[in-house]
């Protein structure tokens, strides 16, 4: 055979093969659409600020040529942008290079799922497509691109940003004891009470108290209290009447003091029904407790007498029986012992409401702290509070609740850094205080920062309002059981979306009827939502319907919303989108 006869040859099997590769390949674009693609979720959904999801491609047999390497890569597709995501190989059973292997005769199915990708708000309205290469050696062919879902659930985004903050309370106390007390001493077994001890300090400090404050409307007198008491050294029954007899002379003696001031508008203890008197015959109490304080050298023995013995005679027999130390008891003890204590029982009312409240925004420097934080109770105005509680931390700047209770407020409206300010001078005053930290966590939050938000939320502890501002992270982050702890017993919206999220659709809607947000538009959204999920159309449009009845912003939303793909059809949806 010569030579031109053999190149001749050669050419036509090099075109047979070429043929026969690029046949194969053009057989398998013809029954591209044999290929059944799914993909999970569909629509896809946004969970945490990302997407991911999975496709899984089937090929019937006979379909995938031998020789082809077929390149599938996915992507999504949305308005303003394109995103392609890893591919994925496949290869024919003759096929080189690195690949899933599907055969020829028995076919195959591969499984795919794409890598987290960041979720941007264009991608509401999107598709997911597949394309694919094939190629045999180095001929290649685009098959036709396939569409598999359209849109991106991203109904986490729905989540409430009402961080809860925590007030700080006030100690105020609108009634306070301003009681005064005085002594008077008898000599032994004697009931008469002696012109000195009406010149006492004690007593000169009651009677200044009268003559200052008893006549202004803020004291209320309550009555005098008078104890008596007589020494355990006498006999039982003349103790008895002693101590009566000193009640009754020590009442007299306090009743003609306070009858010298001649002030008519104070009546304070000058008339008999004012006095509420109590006796105590023999005052072992007292005498244990002054033995106990003393240094008197038989300290201990008469402390055991006192124990061993419970019949006042056999006491006072033993402790007279120690009669160098009876001296000295009857010297520095006993005295003390044969008294009567009189107590002026008074309270000290507060400021009215009514005066706290005009104080607080007229003369703030007037007021206590305690009464400045409490004059933020009595006020529904937004403007005022903010002015109550700057007066407030100006005159009290090392309180960390006036800072803080004007981040409070200041947060309520929408001043987001000057809040954050705020709390942070309440931090410098008490950086560990668990409601500031609490605050500091709710300005993170709002700043989109969840991590530091999340820092302060462990710092505040568990209380409820910091359980549910941690909660709010969680389901931005995807932990919706999480949420659903952490919301605890606050039922309304975001308790309602973390419930759903998490696959319990009629769960939502009962948290929602039952709870005090069930009228806000929002909340008639999340029901629509749900109902959509379990097929419920009617319930679904009608819930949409309050919802941009009470929000026009929601008929576009709804719109692009894909979790009412189903719904597109439905004259009745349609209707309120358009």
């Amino acid at each position: 055979m010569n030579s031109k006869v053999l190149i001749t040859l050669g050419a036509s099997l090099s075109l047979a093969l070429f043929t026969t590769s690029c046949d194969g390949l053009k057989k398998m674009l013809k029954k591209q659409k044999d290929i059944k693609y799914t993909s999970s979720p569909n629509p896809i959904e946004m969970h945490g600020d990302s997407v991911q999801f999975s496709v899984t491609g089937k090929f019937n047999p006979k379909l995938f040529q031998k020789k082809v390497t077929l390149t599938i890569t996915p992507y999504i597709k949305y308005n303003g942008g394109e995103k392609a995501l890893k591919p994925v190989v496949l290869v024919g059973e003759k096929a080189t290079g690195s690949g899933q292997k599907i055969g020829f005769s028995s076919g195959g199915t591969f499984n795919y799922t794409s890598e987290k990708f960041a979720f941007e708000p264009a991608m509401r309205n999107a598709t997911i497509v597949v394309k694919g290469v094939g190629q045999v050696k180095s001929k290649s062919k685009e098959f036709d691109a396939v569409t598999l879902g359209d849109g991106t659930m991203a109904t986490s985004l729905l989540v409430r940003n009402d961080e809860k903050t925590i007030m700080a309370t006030d100690n105020f106390v609108k009634v306070v004891p301003a009681n005064q007390s005085t002594h008077i001493y008898f000599t032994i077994n004697n009931s008469d009470v002696r012109a000195s001890e009406m010149k006492t300090e004690e007593m000169k400090n009651i009677n200044a108290f009268i003559a200052s404050n008893l006549s202004l409307p803020s004291y209320e007198f309550k009555g005098i209290s008078v104890s008596a008491y007589a020494s355990p050294d006498g006999e039982t029954d003349k103790n008895t009447n002693l101590a009566k007899d000193r009640a009754k002379s020590a009442s007299m003696a306090l009743m003609n003091e306070f009858k010298k001031n001649k002030d008519k508008n104070i009546t304070f203890g000058k008339t008999k029904e004012q006095y509420q008197v109590g006796t105590t015959e023999e005052d072992w109490s007292g005498f244990k407790s002054l033995m106990e304080q003393s240094t008197i050298g038989d300290k201990e023995l008469i402390l055991r007498v006192l124990t061993m013995y419970t019949d006042a005679e056999q006491r006072r027999k033993e402790i007279k029986n120690l009669s160098k130390t009876y001296v000295e008891l009857a010297d520095k003890v006993l005295p003390k012992l044969r008294r009567a204590e009189i107590t002026m029982n008074v309270n000290k009312n507060s400021r009215t409401d009514e005066q706290i409240s005009r104080m607080a925004l007229s003369t703030p420097d007037s007021l206590s702290v305690e009464e400045l934080l409490y004059a933020g109770k009595l006020t529904n105005d937004l403007n005022n509070l903010a002015i109550i509680y700057k007066a407030a931390e100006k005159q009290y700047p090392n309180d960390w609740r006036t800072s803080n209770n004007l981040g409070c407020v200041l947060l309520m409206q929408n001043k987001v850094a000057e809040a954050g300010e705020a709390f942070k001078r309440a931090a410098k005053a008490n950086a560990n205080e668990r409601a500031v930290n609490n605050n500091l966590g709710a300005i993170e939050a709002k700043n989109g920062n969840r991590v530091a938000a999340m820092e302060y939320y462990s710092k505040a502890g568990g209380s409820a309002e910091t359980n549910y501002n941690k909660a709010i992270l969680e389901i931005r982050n995807g932990k919706y059981a999480d949420a659903q702890t952490d919301f605890g017993g606050f039922d309304g919206h975001n308790k309602a979306l973390a419930q759903l999220m998490g696959g319990n659709a009629s769960g939502a809607v009962s948290t929602i009827d039952a709870s005090k947000e069930k009228d806000m538009a929002y909340s008639h959204y999340l029901k629509a939502i749900a109902y959509a999920r379990q097929g419920n159309s009617a319930e679904a449009i009608s819930s949409l319907k309050t919802a941009i009845e009470k929000d026009g912003a929601l008929k576009a939303y709804a719109k692009d919303d894909a979790e009412f793909l189903k719904l597109r059809s439905n004259s009745g949806f349609t209707s309120l989108v358009n």
